[in-house]
This record gives structure tokens, C-alpha cells and sequence, in this order.
């Protein structure tokens, strides 16, 4: 059985956490998140340390016990740093613009994508070509940065579209004359 649910998890000074009827919330300042604890465990908080327990040993419990630390890390995580996602648009003529909520992404359709951004992440543009994504919550920071890729992903010959900015694309070699 894993043991990564029985690895405390440290709370800086700074940050509360709250436990109260199924809900865990964790805040710093104006950042606040919180969300209900998955079902076979229990949450303790003792001094600067939080410990999740399980109520027995079947393989359910264990499983709820190792994904609610994760969780609860991402959570303390997300309002103490914060989580980012790059992204990089490749294509003569592809290019991104913010205003207010709404990105605006020219990806050689024949009309522009327009993408309501949605409350709790920051979208930047930077060069037209570089879009920053970035929130205190992991799951949704990931989702939005996930839903920009899948408008353009990049195709397999040229490499043109939106990927991340760490991701690398194996071309494909093209058609061969005889």
C-alpha cells in the first residue's frame, strides 16, 4: 500500500486552515480556497502540521487518503506561490490579445476564436505569442491552459499551433517523391 497520505503536511505561518462540516478551506490574505473532503477521511491540524488519517485500511480509503494530502498541498500551494502554465503560439499570423475578460486568438480560421476567461485565473499576452495562464487553483489553471491548446494543438508537419512551452513536437517527415 502507498504511503504517500500518511506524510504530514507543513502549513506555513501565515496561512488557516479550517475544517468544518466535510469542508477544508485554506486562506492567505485575500486568497481563499476550499473544497469537501473526499469520503474515508478524517483532517487533524496540531500546531504548524496537517495530518490526514483514514477510517480503515480498505484500498478505497487508502486512495481517498492519498489523493485529499494532495489536495490539501495543492491548495496551501496555490495561495502561498501560485500555480502558471505557459503557453506558445508557432504560425505566421497566429497571435493572441487580451481585452478585459475575453482573449481574442486569430488561429487561421476563418473567423477569430474568442475565450471568456474565467474568474480566479490572470491571462497575460506577451509578443502576441506567449500566453501566461496563471491562478491559485492547479485543477483549474490546468483546465483553462488545456482549453487554449485544444482551440489550435499543434499539427505533426510543421508544428504550427498553440503548445506548451516546455512541450516538444516530433515533425513527421513529409511526403517523399520517388
Amino acid at each position: 500500500m502507498a504511503r504517500f497520505g500518511n506524510k504530514p503536511v507543513s502549513i506555513p505561518s501565515d496561512v488557516k486552515i479550517a475544517v468544518k462540516d466535510g469542508i477544508i478551506s485554506v486562506e492567505k490574505g485575500k486568497e481563499k480556497l476550499s473544497m469537501p473532503l473526499p469520503p474515508l477521511v478524517a483532517v487533524k491540524v496540531e500546531d504548524a502540521v496537517l495530518r490526514v488519517s483514514r477510517q480503515n485500511d480498505s484500498n478505497q480509503a487508502c486512495a481517498m487518503q492519498g489523493l485529499a494530502r494532495s489536495l490539501i498541498n495543492n491548495m496551501i500551494i496555490g495561495v502561498t506561490t501560485g500555480f502558471k502554465k505557459d503557453l506558445t503560439i508557432i504560425g505566421v499570423g497566429y497571435k493572441a490579445q487580451i481585452s478585459g475578460s475575453k482573449m481574442t486568438l486569430t488561429l487561421g480560421y476563418s473567423h477569430p476564436v474568442i475565450y471568456e476567461v474565467p474568474k480566479g485565473i490572470k491571462v497575460a499576452v506577451v509578443e502576441n505569442t506567449k500566453i501566461s495562464v496563471e491562478g491559485t487553483d492547479k485543477q483549474l489553471v490546468g483546465e483553462v491552459a488545456a482549453t487554449i491548446r485544444n482551440f489550435r494543438p499543434p499539427e505533426p508537419y510543421k508544428g504550427k499551433g498553440i503548445r506548451y512551452a516546455d512541450e516538444h513536437i516530433t515533425l513527421k517527415e513529409g511526403k517523399s517523391v520517388a
